[in-house]
């Protein structure tokens, strides 16, 4: 590691057999409007069976309850100057009915997608980017032969959930699953209206589940399947072998814009969580701690003396929140949530935004190997805000050029220019990084210019000399490195382990 003192800073059965003994309840509840009722299955499919030779006992079971969705929004074009309104020929022949300056256009822009019947009394589970923005809202039942006008419920945008409702009585409505009870490999078919041609059945197996990172929305567990899922299937049910629903189709990846054997859906849980909050008080309001979370990687649970890599590690804790209130610090693991295992933070943030507001929670945590459990009340999540929050090298100026596990990378004392130039807290105290040789072990670790060394193997860094003589001193083959970042809007430390098994300089 180098170091410099001043330096410039300039992501079935329909299967043939007898089902077995179901448990059934239905949900109701009373709120902003009345609750729809919901019948809900909770026993996994009989993986057991004998595969039949048709799924058209349960097409024709569940098809009914899947609608075809057409949402129309007004659009106002910019104003359009007529070329022609001071053209005094014409206006002999028009006078004053001829248009004169600038005027306003608009037009119709309409979208297509599909939805699924969850209740007799007209209420509609789909995706939220099939109705957003939309002026109207029509609903196709019956392939195409009745039409409603839908009303807007609720949406969350977070989710890609949105419910509606349409004013009908006596609808075929499906059966939820509980989408927890899928595995991988599973019988799925997808039921939607994909690019307009009318109501179409496509099969495939659940080829992952938990899929998240990828974009789409900001809180992310999908069920990947490789059943035919197109432009128009949005918002359209996805059914296990049994005809129940366990999603809602939302989103694809491809490079032609069709199917290429990856697409997701909303797990019914979640979409079930979403729709009762939606009703009952017309918005989502989610439950918030006030935590940064990484996810452990095999160093970062070796330097932890963790079994495993499940577990969301503790970067850093905000400032007056319910989690410093509760006692969570910078350097937990959170290994469990309300009795429930976390496997990454991702994990995590779902299951805090599962929870109102004002809730009492208990978070199991290793402290310094130590199992721990604190009790926490969940504060209300900041509207625009998730859960997880949820120089140049001067050669002229002395350095330590000693191999270590930070070789490549160039450091610097703070001063007060540095702190005001990067918007450095005054209780920050570290090293700060003003140059990162790409191809060292740091970069690959995730090390950036302008990081703040705060910690090196738990203990502070005061100055560039001490990161420097704490790099030195690490004997182990990882080393553990606390940074403050600051990305974008957000500011906060994180822990990053170093490889310490190649000390040669490059």
């Amino acid at each position: 590691m180098k170091y410099i003192v001043k330096p410039t800073f300039g992501f079935f059965s329909a299967l043939a057999g007898a089902l077995i003994a179901v448990a059934v309840f239905h949900l109701s509840f009373w709120g902003k409007d009345r609750a729809p009722n919901i019948t809900v299955e909770t026993t996994p499919v009989n993986r057991d069976a004998r595969p039949g030779t048709s799924f058209a006992p349960m097409v024709r079971k569940v098809a009914p309850s899947v609608v075809n969705i057409y949402s129309t929004r007004i659009v106002q074009q910019r104003p359009v100057r007529n070329p022609f309104s001071n053209d005094p020929f014409l206006r002999q022949f028009f006078g004053d009915q001829f248009p004169n300056g600038e005027h306003e256009r608009s037009r119709k822009e309409q979208s297509l997608g599909s939805g699924v019947i969850i209740s007799p009394d007209g209420y509609i589970l789909t995706a939220n980017h099939v109705v957003e923005g939309a002026d109207e809202i029509k609903v196709a039942i019956d392939d195409g032969k009745k039409e409603y006008t839908a009303k807007v419920i609720g949406t969350d945008p977070p989710t890609d959930v949105a419910i509606l409702k349409i004013d009908a009585k006596n609808l075929p409505a499906v059966t939820l699953a509980d989408s927890d009870q899928l595995e991988v490999g599973d019988i799925v078919l997808a039921i939607g209206n994909p690019f307009g041609v009318g109501q179409t059945v496509t099969m495939g197996i659940v080829s992952a589940l938990g899929r998240s990172g990828l974009g789409f929305n900001g809180y992310e567990d999908f069920i990947q399947t490789d059943a035919a899922i197109n432009p128009g299937n949005s918002g359209g049910a996805l059914m296990d072998a049994e005809g129940r629903l366990v999603g809602i189709n939302t989103a694809i990846i491809s490079g032609s814009g069709g199917n290429q054997g990856i697409g997701f859906a909303v797990p019914v849980n979640m979409a079930r969580h979403i729709m009762e909050r939606l009703i009952s008080g017309g918005k989502v309001t989610r439950g918030y701690l006030g935590i940064k979370l990484q996810d452990i990687d095999a160093g970062l649970a070796e330097q932890f003396g963790l079994p495993d890599q499940n577990g969301a590690l503790v970067d850093d804790v905000l400032l007056n929140t319910p989690a410093e209130k509760g006692g969570i610090k910078s350097g937990d693991v959170i290994t469990a949530f309300n009795g429930k295992l976390v496997t990454d933070s991702h994990s995590f943030m779902l299951a805090v935004s599962e929870c109102a507001p004002g809730a009492n929670a208990t978070v199991k945590l290793l402290r310094n190997g130590h199992v721990q459990t604190v009790a926490v009340t969940l504060g209300k999540l900041p509207a625009g805000v998730m859960q997880n929050q949820n120089g140049q090298n001067n050669s002229d100026s002395d350095n330590n050029s000693t191999p270590d596990a930070l070789d490549g990378v160039t450091v610097a004392d703070l001063d007060q220019q540095m702190r005001l130039e990067l918007k450095i807290p005054a209780g920050i105290n570290g090293a700060i990084v003003t140059d990162v040789d790409q191809d060292s072990n740091s970069a690959g670790a995730g090390l950036q210019r302008g990081d703040v060394i705060v910690e090196i193997n738990r203990q502070p860094v005061s100055d560039a000399a001490d990161a420097v003589k704490l790099c030195a001193k690490a004997k182990s083959d990882q080393i553990l490195l606390k940074i403050w970042r600051r990305d974008g809007d957000f500011a906060g430390t994180r822990y990053l382990s170093v490889d310490n098994t190649k000390t040669d300089a490059k």
